[in-house]
């Protein structure tokens, strides 16, 4: 008896352990909704189209803009009023092609789904597997970044992505645009050796590159096949696709190099798909002029990486937005590559990275707001600060491209005042206090 209570004693200590330990570092609670009307004075404020207004005068009410003026003189009774001057407001940066929420720690093979066995599995949703209490997702709205499209990968085409807002207690609170698009990974016409295998690790000619387009060619005649056919009987990756056609999803290929961008886009237009996104594009400079006659954006992969060729100039990654925003394409920056979870809090440093190589400071901006939100199918409602859309938005000390002077000290998704607390800046707190106690 002494024993089975002794075991007893231990699984309650070691319950009581792990709920402490869940409690300590929990995830913020969501915040409220917008209970009074909320007038922000005196900041500078970038609209995200490009304008700026010094001195401004910001009024939201119900989550959603009803004043972005010059600082005029109005009734303010009755309004919470936060005092910015000297300070700056943003919308609401988004981050684009991304697997936060799908996986917590990589390591952890339970904790992450992010990718389907099979090859073709446009039917698989995304946004059912979304995690709204990641901590990694918790630790983007410090830096101002309050939402993302939400993409699997994996596969041939790795499925369908959905929109979502950074602050939510579950998946269906977090959505803002469900089901907006699918994701593909066009074959490679090229492919590396594999050195562990004893292979040359340099480039070679991919020998199945012809095999795997015509692959998804008879894919993609099969599921138009099955729209002009008897669909009593639903076959759900066919009719996933449908609104490629009907111009209500988008197709994102993921896609790198020359020969494949200009084969994907031949591919979409044969097969009559509406509207397509190119993701990656690292060599999308040498297309760009076909890109804009098909009025085709480019989602960029992380500004700070390497070049992708050998022969490519040392700085190409951090002037590709320019190259292609000087030719006319719509471009957006995402966060892709290793780490691609955690380096989505540094989306508004990349596109600081591309203004130190030639970008105008508010035409970068665009890069993860307005673009980024016409990309996505949401620029009715975010990516700038205007009358009428959400307020989603916060309030910097300095530059927010900057990560020396991007302090955010408000943040509101759809005008809820969120918490900028996450367990990174308990920990913070917990050991500045230490170090200031040891002096």
């Amino acid at each position: 008896m002494a024993q089975k209570r002794n075991h007893m004693k231990n699984i309650i200590y070691t319950l009581i352990i792990i709920l402490c330990t869940s409690f300590g570092f929990a995830q913020q609670t969501p915040a409220a909704k917008q209970s009074k009307p909320i007038a922000i004075t005196g900041a500078t404020a970038h609209l995200g189209n490009g304008e700026v207004i010094e001195n401004s005068l910001i009024v939201f009410k119900d989550g959603k803009l009803t004043t972005v003026s010059s600082n005029t003189q109005i009734d303010l009774s009755g309004m919470e009023v936060i005092k910015a001057d000297g300070k700056h407001v943003y919308p609401g940066f988004i981050v684009p092609s991304s697997t936060l929420g799908l996986v917590e720690i990589d390591a952890v093979k339970a904790s992450s789904d992010d990718d389907e066995i099979g090859e073709m599995n446009p039917h698989i949703r995304s946004i059912i597997a979304y995690n709204a209490e990641s901590k990694v997702v918790e630790s983007m709205r410090p830096n101002g970044v309050l939402m993302g499209q939400i993409a699997p990968q994996g596969g041939r085409i790795s499925g369908t992505s959905s929109i979502v807002q950074f602050d939510a207690w579950n998946w269906e609170d977090a959505t803002v645009k469900v089901n907006d698009g699918i994701y593909m990974n066009w074959p490679s016409s090229f492919s590396r050796g594999r050195w562990w295998l004893g292979e040359d690790p340099g480039l070679k000619i991919n020998d199945k590159y012809s095999e795997q387009v015509d692959d998804l060619i008879s894919y993609f005649n099969e599921t138009k096949a099955y729209a002009a056919g008897d669909q009593s009987i639903v076959n759900l990756p066919y009719a996933a696709t449908q609104g490629l056609f009907d111009g209500t999803k988008k197709l994102y290929i993921n896609i790198d190099d020359e020969k494949g961008i200009t084969d994907a886009i031949h591919f979409a237009k044969n097969n009559k798909v509406q509207h397509m996104v190119i993701v990656g594009g690292s060599e999308s400079y040498k297309v760009a002029d076909l890109l804009k006659q098909n009025n085709i954006p480019v989602i960029l992969q992380r500004v700070h990486l390497l070049p992708s060729q050998d022969d490519d100039d040392y700085d190409m990654s951090y002037k590709l937005a320019r190259l292609l925003v000087d030719k006319g394409v719509m471009v957006a920056l995402n966060a892709g590559g290793q780490m691609e979870r955690m380096n989505s809090r540094n989306l508004p440093f990349y596109a600081g990275t591309t203004v130190a190589h030639g970008l105008e400071k508010e035409e970068a901006l665009k890069l993860i707001t307005s673009n980024t939100a016409k990309i996505l199918g949401i620029d009715q409602d975010y990516g700038t600060l205007e009358e009428g859309k959400s307020a989603t938005l916060f309030i910097s000390e300095g530059d927010a491209l900057d990560m020396r002077t991007n302090k955010l000290t408000h943040a509101f998704i759809d005008g809820r005042s969120v918490s900028l607390e996450t367990h990174q800046t308990e920990l913070y707190h917990r050991y500045d206090e230490k170090y200031k106690a040891e002096k």
